[in-house]
């Protein structure tokens, strides 16, 4: 299996760009963790684990695109003469999404009772999703992966992680409702309400991007890598970004003020 240096060039650079922004991200929720008032601080201590998982296997994912590839025969060509996968990227997930997932609860403000049921079905469903796609990753079609594959299992092992997801997707719309509700007087509530959205198209583009193994090899590992990278730093960076900022425009309004 080939594909041009400017196609491998472009992976590694998207790779090494996705890492950059979580490490950068990582310095901004540290930074902007004391100008949120303690009950919303939480949400922000998760983003920068997020950060730091996100920042460390993206890494490692890039290391390993590197390592697979040796300069071919051919001018101008790069040779997969080794194993690459996204199993680094369902590592991170595993230990992101349901910190994801969580972390918008302490700014819609859920307690109690509701808060552990949510809590619960967050992690249960969204651990669930990120194990079944990946073991079904591990039988992406000959065409992509060039170690073999078996495309029915593989396309059983999506279905039942979008599943999960599509569980996912209605307890995150429940979640972001009801956080509306709560924020009707606000000023942070046009900022929030970009929330759903956002977790709808970023979040969708997971399921798109592991499905792109059916296209041919060059066009289908770069733009598999490419939409998970765009997929990650939505979900991740600019989703934290928008909480940290609501709930700073929240504790403003309610007459906290940042720690010196």
């Amino acid at each position: 299996m080939e594909l041009s240096v400017q196609s491998f060039q472009l992976v590694e650079h998207v790779l090494t760009l996705g890492y950059a922004a979580m490490a950068a991200s990582l310095f901004y929720f540290i930074l902007t963790i004391r100008t949120t008032a303690p009950k919303y601080r939480p949400s922000s201590v998760l983003s920068v684990v997020v950060m730091v998982s996100a920042l460390l296997l993206l890494m490692e994912q890039q290391d390993s695109w590197v390592a697979a590839f040796t300069a071919s025969e051919t001018e101008g060509m790069m040779t997969l003469t080794g194993n690459f996968s996204n199993g680094f990227r369902y590592l991170n997930w595993l230990i992101d999404v349901p910190m994801l997932l969580i972390q918008i609860l302490f700014i819609v403000g859920v307690t109690g009772a509701a808060f552990k049921k949510y809590v619960a079905q967050f992690a249960g469903a969204g651990m669930l999703m990120v194990l079944t796609g990946y073991i079904g990753q591990f039988s992406e079609p000959l065409e992509y992966s060039g170690q073999g594959g078996n495309v029915a299992m593989w396309l059983l092992w999506g279905v039942v992680s979008t599943v999960f997801y599509a569980f996912v997707l209605i307890l995150i719309t429940r979640v972001i409702k009801e956080g509306k509700k709560n924020l009707a007087k606000s000023k942070a509530l046009p900022l929030f309400s970009v929330l759903l959205p956002l977790f709808y198209v970023s979040w969708t583009l997971y399921p798109l991007a592991y499905i792109m193994p059916v296209l041919p090899f060059e066009f289908g590992i770069v733009a598999q890598q490419v939409i998970y990278t765009i997929a990650d730093v939505a979900s991740k960076v600019i989703y934290g970004v928008i909480l940290t900022l609501v709930g700073t425009m929240m504790s403003a309004e309610a007459g906290f003020e940042e720690a010196a």
